[in-house]
């Protein structure tokens, strides 16, 4: 590895024994290779550490970091982006997959379009196992040349995994840390929106697992999901009330800070209100791991797509 790798990869993990092994063996296969991985440990109390330790041994783009105490999903996140020094950032899950040409094909679409902030791919849904579950298709107008439209998309379209995606580290700087309050994650990547359009690679490169211990299942309310993000969220003076105003700040507050001109300001607010206004954000109650797909949709063999599954494969 170079001192200055091109490329960093945050991955913030608590407990991930069960998937970690898994998720490690499709990044480090991955056939881009300009890139460390920087991993902090939220102090985990199964298995974790011996697994990182185990694979830092053998790969010296592996960066180890063990928390003193578990400060949160959200805190997590945000401190190994500041732990990473490439010029290009992409967080990742320990219990996703990847196909082997993910960051080469984001690398690549973010070197061919210096305008475009963020690049992801096509993505689909993954179970336990790591079978296809559901594919689907990405439906956000993120990739306009308007930043209105763009943030309106991120408003009223449902699903986008664009918080895993490649991102220019300077622009990620500019944005507001993630926070910790009820879809905090949406309203941290419809600011990035603001800043530039992001891309989507046309290939079926992303795999998220949907298994009974992820933090959305694990935390069915959204006081319990928000506590995971950030323990401090736990205390009496964080009822959910208060969780979903600061959630409709968040958009405010973003459309504040981004660099936009007046009237992209102003329209950008008037998309917010109608969405405040409006009865029902399509897609708001439904689970994209959910819905019900065509049988014949899923032929994606995700053991000849990702490294370390090899032997997987029927």
């Amino acid at each position: 590895m170079t001192d200055h790798p091109r490329l960093s990869i945050g991955l913030p993990v608590y407990n991930g024994e069960e998937y970690l092994p898994e998720a490690l063996d499709a990044l480090l296969g991955q056939t881009y290779e300009d890139f460390e991985l920087v991993i902090s440990d939220n102090a985990s109390t199964d298995r974790t550490q011996e697994i990182c330790d185990k694979y830092a041994a053998r790969d010296p783009r592996i960066r180890y970091i063990r928390l003193p105490r578990n400060i949160g999903a959200a805190p997590n996140h945000n401190y190994v982006f500041t732990e990473c020094r490439g010029e290009l950032f992409k967080w990742a899950s320990h219990d996703d997959l990847y196909a082997r040409d993910l960051l080469q094909r984001c690398v690549e679409a973010l070197d061919e379009r210096p305008d475009v902030v963020l690049a992801h791919s096509g993505q689909a849904v993954i179970d336990e196992d790591g079978k296809v579950k559901v594919p689907y298709d990405y439906g956000l107008a993120t990739d306009s040349p308007s930043a209105p439209e763009r943030f309106r998309s991120m408003l009223f379209e449902p699903g986008g995994d664009d918080f895993y995606g490649v991102m220019r580290a300077d622009v990620l700087r500019k944005v507001k840390p993630h926070d910790s309050y009820h879809h905090a994650d949406r309203t941290f990547v419809a600011e990035i929106t603001l800043h530039g359009p992001f891309h989507q690679v046309p290939e079926l490169l992303y795999f998220r697992r949907d298994h009974p211990t992820r933090a959305e299942r694990a935390n069915p309310s959204k006081r319990s999901r928000c506590v995971n993000l950030d323990p401090r969220r736990a205390g009496t003076l964080h009822p959910t009330p208060r969780l979903l105003a600061e959630y409709v700040w968040g958009f405010a507050s973003a459309i504040r800070r981004a660099p936009l001109s007046r009237a992209e300001r102003r329209a950008c607010y008037r998309h917010l209100a109608t969405w405040l206004a409006s009865r029902v954000r399509p897609g708001a109650g439904e689970r994209v791991e959910d819905r019900t797909v065509d049988p014949a949709l899923l032929t994606v063999s995700v053991d000849a797509l990702v490294a370390g599954r090899e032997g997987r494969r029927a």
